[in-house]
């Protein structure tokens, strides 16, 4: 996988930073079928302990096409971050087009208080050597 553009949120101290890689060995573009794995980085940046609960997704396509996902945690885990902690997982996405983005949110709560909030999870492109988009 080659290193690509890093895209950040921050909310309430806690900051996430995305990679995209595209996965040609895993990718058929005859077949319309193109997967990336994606690289995230979820950083307690600020003072109290949170817990991710949740996730939400929108994955849109290069035809503009949107798929919306949500679920519990993230690869069967749902993480607390006390404050300094740093949780990092790999996922991934196929679509049918050579192209696309994807953002989200995570679902979070703060432990101490009980307290909901959601965490942007920063929108980044989907770009294959078969095709550009680029985000607006």
């Amino acid at each position: 996988m080659n290193e690509t553009t890093a895209f950040t949120a921050v909310t309430r101290g806690l900051r996430v930073t995305v990679r995209a890689f595209y996965l040609a060995d895993q990718s058929d573009p005859e077949e319309g079928r193109h997967v990336w794995a994606y690289r995230v980085r979820i950083a307690n940046e600020g003072r109290e302990t949170v817990q991710l609960l949740k996730r939400s997704w929108a994955i849109t396509d290069g035809m503009g096409r949107t798929q919306h996902v949500h679920g519990d945690g993230v690869v069967g885990e749902q993480p607390v971050l006390e404050p300094g902690e740093v949780f990092e997982y790999t996922s991934g996405t196929p679509l049918a087009t050579s192209s696309g983005f994807m953002r989200g949110q995570y679902h979070m709560i703060v432990t101490d208080t009980g307290e909901r909030f959601d965490a942007e999870i920063p929108a980044f492109s989907l770009d294959s050597p078969h095709g550009q988009l680029t985000l607006n």
